[in-house]
């Protein structure tokens, strides 16, 4: 991949300079009980002790679904262990990352994936206790899921105007992606771990809310350890409420990805969070953020989806040529002058912004880079500098355009400024997206 502006020397001094951190994030952590709610410094005894009677839930989510549509339900499944939490001690197992259709670098290993890279564990860990999956390997004595329920619909549907919450053990209504060896155990994708099996593997159908999942577990099974696969199909409890705020607060960015984001801000967009009024708290616990207060750095943000987004011929999508035209409009009225566009075009259609907008700029990685921070890490950092924008654009019901808002209300921007999306070139009637309001 072609190096970003100021060549590969500022590249490769990045990986430099962040390998040491980035290597150094597992190594560092204090033991994992010291980052469990509830839990202070503990003796080695006591630690097995709380690990042995706790229960493991682990989930998974159907394959074509994307990075930023895996964040979604990974706030749904935590308001599923909150509940859980009111009656009995449960930890949820982050399922590793990888094997995602957009990611599609050469020739990088993008598979076994730890939350670590990404985000910033002891931060989940103040919202609900989670771990690893190899620590949930090592702790519960080996690669072993006691139960396995795959969610599904109801095969006969629900009729408008008739819905309603239910749960049922049913027959399955695809084909299992489960297989049994000569041994009786099911072997699947299980996120690229091929030694794990499934000792049991049952249907259900399920309509409502991811509790609604909460008396399956606690009353219906005893397994230690529970996965629930094709989690997406749980809905959210209480979409846009303090509970959902405070998961997606907790889910802050890996550190070595925000620094390499901030680092591109000052070098290429004159954009420091002191300037900006973008001050960022490492405990989100304690970031509480008045709406209008953030200014942003002085360039547009854009985020222009292509691809499949074009190939399912949506109308909702501009041209080139459309998103060209919006792009110069907004920068004349908010008098802007530098652009930071993140884009899965095709080469092709990169060429041709660069063409239309020469003062655009993009983080563009180099194979080393994109080795080390994986497609998952450029993606957050395309986000991360999204979001300090002066003012963002994004794509219609794009969910990484999505999280950009959220992150964006968390910062402290105008809603104003953030949510916004492009025109299809023959839309009619462009609705812009719905502001969320973050709640404490």
């Amino acid at each position: 991949m072609a190096p970003g502006p100021g060549g590969p020397g500022l590249s490769r001094r990045l990986v430099l300079m962040l390998l040491p951190l980035v290597l150094g994030i597992a190594a560092s952590q204090p033991p994992l009980e010291a980052f469990q709610a509830g839990h202070g410094s503990s003796s080695l005894p006591a630690a097995a002790s709380a690990a042995s009677a706790r229960r493991y839930l682990l989930y998974d989510v159907n394959p074509p679904e994307g990075f930023n549509l895996r964040r979604d339900v990974y706030i749904r499944v935590a308001s599923l262990i909150k509940t859980l939490l009111k009656s009995e001690s449960w930890i949820l197992v982050l399922p590793p990352w990888g094997r995602l259709y957009h990611w599609q670098s050469p020739d990088v290993h993008q598979v076994r994936i730890p939350w670590f890279e990404f985000f910033d564990v002891p931060s989940l860990n103040k919202n609900i206790p989670v771990i690893e999956y190899e620590e949930f390997l090592a702790e519960s004595g080996g690669p072993f899921i006691d139960q396995v329920y795959v969610l599904q619909s109801y095969a006969e549907g629900w009729k408008e105007g008739t819905w309603e919450e239910k749960i049922d053990e049913r027959p399955c209504i695809d084909q299992l992606m489960y297989s049994t060896d000569e041994h009786k155990y099911y072997r699947g994708w299980f996120w690229g771990y091929e030694e794990t099996r499934g000792l049991a593997v049952a249907c259900v159908s399920v309509q409502g809310s991811a509790s609604l999942v909460a008396p399956l577990l606690l009353k219906n099974t005893s397994a230690r350890s529970v996965m629930l696969d094709r989690a997406e199909n749980l809905l959210h409890e209480h979409y846009g409420g303090k509970d959902y705020w405070n998961t997606r607060r907790s889910m802050v960015f890996a550190k070595h990805l925000r620094v390499v984001g901030d680092m591109f801000r000052t070098k290429y967009l004159n954009s420091t969070d002191e300037k900006d009024r973008t001050p960022y708290a490492e405990d989100w616990t304690k970031m509480k953020v008045k709406l209008g207060t953030a200014i942003g750095g002085p360039y547009l943000g854009v985020h222009l989806r292509r691809k499949d987004f074009i190939w399912g011929h949506r109308n909702d999508v501009p041209s080139i040529q459309g998103a060209v035209q919006k792009i110069r409009s907004l920068m004349k009225v908010h008098k802007l002058e530098r652009i930071f566009v993140a884009t899965d075009a095709i080469a092709k259609e990169t060429e041709e912004l660069k063409k239309l907008l020469p003062e655009m700029v993009r983080f563009e990685p180099t194979w080393e880079e994109t080795q080390l921070y994986k497609d998952g890490g450029i993606a957050i950092i395309d986000q991360w500098i999204c979001a300090h924008a002066r003012y963002f654009i994004g794509t219609s019901v794009s969910t990484f355009s999505f999280r950009i808002h959220e992150e964006r209300e968390i910062l402290g921007f105008d809603p104003k400024t953030t949510y916004n999306r492009f025109c299809g070139d023959k839309e009619r009637n462009c609705e812009q997206p719905t502001h969320w309001n973050i709640a404490y």
